[in-house]
């Protein structure tokens, strides 16, 4: 930092201490920046095609990996009610109490809590690509295992694993695209692999209600244990093309000519994450996990996940508790699910066009709540009202999240850094806020339209909408700061907060 003046320095040293800089960002702009990028009709239109391709082999491969992974995930949620009326349900088979099936189902949130920072560690150190492919081997594989489960056990014990595996996949795909798109171009990515997770829910009651009137008992086997197997042989099939098929980083890829890879060396000189970069130094986590002001989007994080967690698990469940028996219960999930699928996208182009992540997912959040306080005030039997209240929960509950993961990997300034912040807002805040979400639907409060849940998540939702204004409100007054600090312009070599 010696080529800055005195006022510069200060400031730069300021912003490293606060996070606002990694240590290699706070050097002279000639060794930070390079060129800029030209703003003519070619170069945009050069950029916009590089996106443009990018894009094709990024996106849709992503969101399926994720749609399987959230099928395999969620899948129990429909196994636990399927046929039960013909005494071939999951729970009855593996004479499991509901207690044991809500432990059963936190068990695997454990896992998910501590795997997440290893493997986004071992995603940089392995590639992409043959670490998720080596995953979603993973997960298929014991899902289809889960199918010849007959105890407590067995499912307890299955369900760990799955969470080992599981483990790093969404972290690691919201990490994997900071090696390829800026700031404002994340929050609809991540929207596209997220809202696939609500298709996934919407498909896996259709699967499941499928599965339940045309394959209980063949071969011998219940209709649960079949949608175990169907659902897990897919992932076991597609890591085979991930392995090929799915891009590592820009620079290393044979698709991309030399002057579409510099120019996407450019784009992502400041603001994204490098494939060429060391792996993470302890010196690198020490940083991050010392930058306090991330601990408020870990604790936002944590706000939304029980709502997201128990909406995964416990849907059927409450479409069963609005009059719609067995069978034609899992079919009801899925309007809840497609509609939200459509305001994911809709919401996250709208936060990155407008650059405006934190307002878009308070206002989000808080119309989720709104579906939530809805529900627990109506009465029991008002059935037609509470499902319309839960689409609304639903909608703001999933569309919430991709702008807040876009608005973290836009305040993060290192590869290194980068990685394990996004598993660790997962880990920290993700994984305890879902595995409170597992608690708060009680089976004995079916009757009464399960007033905990939706009063539980109501409530969080609301906080979420209050942190997101906080944090909001604390990155302008930073960034006012900074900005005073400096006669009101930007110094060389700092970037500001994102919004």
């Amino acid at each position: 930092m010696a080529d800055l003046n005195p006022q510069e320095k200060r400031i730069a040293d300021d912003d490293v201490e606060h996070g606002v800089l990694s240590k290699e960002q706070a050097r002279p702009p000639s060794s930070q920046q390079g060129e800029p990028l030209d703003s003519t009709p070619e170069s945009l239109a050069a950029e916009a095609s590089l996106i443009k391709r990018q894009d094709m082999r990024i996106v849709p491969l992503s969101a399926s990996i994720y749609f399987l992974c959230y099928l395999d995930r969620s899948n129990i949620g429909n196994a636990k009610i399927l046929n039960a009326s013909t005494g071939h349900s999951m729970l009855i088979e593996t004479g499991m109490t509901n207690k044991q099936f809500t432990i059963a189902l936190m068990i695997f949130l454990v896992a998910y809590g501590l795997f997440e920072v290893p493997s986004n560690i071992l995603l940089k150190k392995l590639r992409p690509s043959r670490w998720i492919a080596f995953l979603m081997f993973s997960w298929g594989a014991i899902t289809i295992g889960l199918g010849g489960a007959n105890s407590y056990a067995a499912v307890t014990g299955v369900r760990f694993l799955l969470g080992v595996f599981e483990a790093g996949l969404f972290p690691g795909l919201v990490y994997y695209l900071t090696f390829w798109y800026k700031n404002e171009e994340r929050s609809l990515r991540v929207s596209f692999i997220l809202a696939s997770a609500t298709l996934a829910g919407a498909f896996g009651g259709a699967i499941a209600y499928g599965i339940g009137n045309g394959m209980d008992q063949v071969s011998g086997l219940s209709a649960w244990r079949w949608l175990f197997i169907i659902e897990g042989i897919p992932s076991c099939l597609s890591a085979v093309l991930v392995w090929f098929f799915l891009p590592d980083y820009p620079e290393t890829v044979g698709w991309l000519s030399a002057e579409e890879k510099e120019l996407a060396r450019k784009r992502l000189e400041v603001e994204g994450s490098k494939g060429g970069d060391k792996a993470m130094s302890w010196e690198d986590a020490k940083v991050t996990l010392l930058d306090w002001r991330l601990y408020g989007h870990y604790l936002i994080y944590f706000g939304i996940s029980t709502p997201f967690s128990s909406l995964s698990l416990f849907t059927p469940s409450i479409t069963a508790g609005l009059g719609y028996a067995d069978l034609r219960a899992q079919l009801m999930t899925v309007p809840p699910y497609a509609v939200a699928y459509v305001i994911s996208i809709l919401t996250s182009y709208s936060a990155d066009r407008f650059n405006s992540r934190a307002l878009h997912s308070a206002a989000l959040s808080a119309i989720g709540a709104a579906g939530f306080l809805a529900s627990a005030v109506l009465p029991a039997d008002a059935y037609l009202s509470r499902y319309g209240c839960l689409i609304v929960a639903a909608s703001g509950t999933f569309a919430c999240i991709p702008p807040l993961l876009g608005w973290l990997s836009a305040n993060i300034f290192s590869t290194a850094a980068t990685g394990l912040a996004i598993a660790l807002n997962i880990g920290l805040g993700g994984a305890p806020g879902q595995i409170a979400g597992v608690w708060i639907y009680k089976a004995d409060e079916a009757k009464k339209g399960y007033p905990t849940g939706h009063w539980v998540n109501a409530a969080l939702l609301f906080g979420v909408a209050a942190g997101c204004t906080a944090l909001r409100l604390y990155y302008g007054w930073r960034n006012r700061r900074t900005l005073k600090g400096n006669g009101g312009v930007v110094p060389e070599g700092v970037r500001l907060y994102a919004y």
